[in-house]
């Protein structure tokens, strides 16, 4: 070891302020403010009175060390205790609430500084953390469960980036003020930060419509998501989801905050001007470590040049981010699609409606006609009718149309017709996937996803029903690590992902673990039903009887005519046997006759 240096048992606690960027993007000088008199008045004194020391300040965060776990969590509590009080009356855009990591582990002594894997969990516990809370790992936990009267629940294993094995990690939840419990869990900058990616990471960040009409608003949000379905294509990139790059449309945003909490190197962002039949598009990708621009490109076309313009941006970003193309991926990238610019506008036109917020019947016939209006303009445009499909999919679920009992039919023979005119486009085999699902035609379902995923290696959603097809065919190991995948690259999108990957634990028979996902299911989507009623099963398993009434309880307050035996034979599972590891975990809880 090198002179000056040593090692020591040590407490370490790292903490964050939740939505940093936010708050500065809405009051800069009132943040920096409010926070130098939470530490003035209330941080600062705690640590001194619990023997604790600042390490060091990293803008919106602290790294702190002391000589014992115990006071290292009584510190902790009365922070997060003290900024409740402290908090009440201030406004929601201004709330500043804290994340608490601990760990108990070696750390590397240079000076005043400390580092090792000691640090690095505290790091990765925190930024597993509940606004408000404190979350502690396993070496922790057993230092204080018996010395401090408090409830940890348990957050289950997790794998964290460069720690070579799990860290079992444990939660505290304080009565946090309501705005900030019930932030929402798709604002970035309530997200827990994300491990930068091994190979070249990039968000496409949605272009802004500079048209000064807001009925555009589709034109430039569909440029943006074929820039990143094209560059998902590229299997030497990872390319934040659409969603999840899509949670940062009109807000203010530091890129550097953005590429740390969705785990990139880089950022491409730009405008879109669309006037008659011109067009001026410009594109800037950015570096999100140190800000700075890699390449900028201003256009100035005929909208007839779109599709030229959208190839060019991705080829210039493939160029500056050194990643070499496959003969298979250039073709990928270059063909498909049409070459009609009406078409097209009503393909987006249609998209854009049918994945936007409004799911309703009105929704269902502006978002089909369109389709059909650019398929009567191009009529060997593959993507409407992948378009036509998928609504008719959500009918099947939602009954919207006058004959849903008919949709999940007509969308096989829409998908079908899709795929036979452009069997390159990875969200017609998407398609044709969930159409499978549902017809529990298992084969299909797995082929149609391989596929999907051959084409688009980022495309997250095809990643999650792959990993739904070894759930419902009876290998919940194998799902795992695809739908792992899928929450890395969509992380501002999770809880669905959550509940199936509590599902596979559920169906794996480890009850403990699944409940821990059904909850945090539950805390990011609270009117959830299904989540709910696994949860319950999943305790009754564990023979935490009271607490699966009471989850119970809350599911009949949120559907009252809630029946899960109804539910259980919607799902595809092809083996009985795991249906009925449901129900008996209903039964064991009393939950059923």
């Amino acid at each position: 070891m090198p002179k000056g240096t040593q090692r020591r048992l040590a407490a370490i606690i790292s903490a964050d302020v939740v939505g940093y960027s936010r708050l500065m993007g809405v009051d800069e000088v009132g943040t920096l403010a409010a926070l130098r008199n939470h530490r003035a008045e209330l941080i600062d004194d705690l640590i001194a009175e619990h023997g604790g020391r600042i390490v060091k300040t990293m803008g919106d965060g602290l790294l702190l060390e002391f000589p014992s776990v115990v006071v290292a969590v009584e510190c902790a509590i009365e922070i997060q205790t003290g900024m409740i009080k402290r908090n009440e009356g201030i406004a929601d855009a201004r709330l500043i609430c804290f994340r608490f990591g601990i760990h108990l582990g070696d750390v590397i002594v240079e000076g005043d500084d400390i580092f090792g894997d000691g640090v690095n969990i505290a790091a990765r516990i925190e930024a597993l953390g509940e606004p408000g809370g404190v979350t502690i790992s396993d070496d922790a936990h057993r230092q204080v469960r018996d010395r401090i009267d408090l409830e940890w629940r348990n957050g289950a294993s997790h794998k964290v980036k460069n720690i070579a094995r799990p860290v079992q990690i444990w939660h505290w939840a304080a009565a946090i003020p309501q705005a900030a419990a019930s932030a929402p869990a798709n604002d970035p900058a309530d997200a827990a930060p994300q491990p930068v990616q091994d190979k070249p990471s990039i968000v496409v960040l949605p272009f802004n419509n500079m048209s000064g009409d807001p009925e555009q608003e589709y034109f430039s949000d569909g440029i943006t998501e074929d820039i990143i379905t094209d560059l998902s294509k590229v299997s030497q990139l990872f390319v934040i989801a659409r969603n999840s790059a899509f949670v940062y449309k009109d807000k203010t945003f530091n890129v550097s905050d953005v590429c740390r909490e969705l785990g990139v190197k880089f950022a491409l962002e730009g405008s879109i001007r669309k006037a008659a039949n011109r067009v001026r598009i410009t594109a800037q990708l950015i570096d999100g470590t140190s800000g700075g621009h890699l390449w900028a490109e201003r256009y100035d076309r005929e909208l007839t040049d779109i599709f030229a313009v959208q190839d060019d941006v991705t080829q210039q970003i493939v160029a500056a981010l050194k990643v070499t193309l496959s003969e298979s991926e250039k073709s990928l990238i270059a063909d498909g699609g049409t070459k009609d610019v009406a078409s097209h506008d009503y393909f987006l036109k249609g998209r854009a409606l049918m994945f936007g917020t409004k799911r309703d019947r009105e929704m269902f016939a502006g978002a089909t006609d369109c389709f059909r209006r650019a398929i009567e303009l191009d009529p060997e445009y593959g993507a409407p009718l992948a378009g036509l499909a998928m609504a008719h999919v959500l009918d099947h679920q939602n009954h919207w149309s006058d004959t849903p009992e008919r949709s999940l039919d007509q969308a096989e023979s829409f998908v079908s017709e899709a795929i036979a005119k452009d069997g390159k486009d990875p969200f017609a085999h998407y398609v044709a996937a969930m159409v499978a699902m549902f017809k529990k035609d298992y084969e299909r379902l797995a082929d149609a996803a391989d596929r999907a995923l051959a084409l688009n290696p980022n495309y997250a959603p095809a990643l999650s029903i792959r990993g739904i097809v070894y759930i419902y065919t009876g290998a919940p190991a194998k799902a795992m690590p695809f739908i792992e995948e899928a929450m890395r690259l969509d992380p501002a999108f999770q809880g669905q992902y959550m509940h199936f990957l509590g599902t596979a634990h559920f169906v794996a028979g480890d009850h403990a673990a699944a409940a821990a996902l059904f909850r945090e299911r539950i805390a990011v989507n609270p009117s959830t039903d299904l989540s709910r009623a696994f949860l319950a099963s999943a305790l009754g398993h564990l023979n935490d009887m009271d607490e699966a009434r009471r989850i119970w309880r809350e599911l009949k307050d949120i559907n009252p005519g809630y029946d899960p035996m109804a539910h259980m034979d919607r799902l595809p599972f092809k083996d009985p046997g795991d249906v009925a590891r449901f129900v008996d975990g209903w039964r064991k809880a009393g939950l059923l006759e």
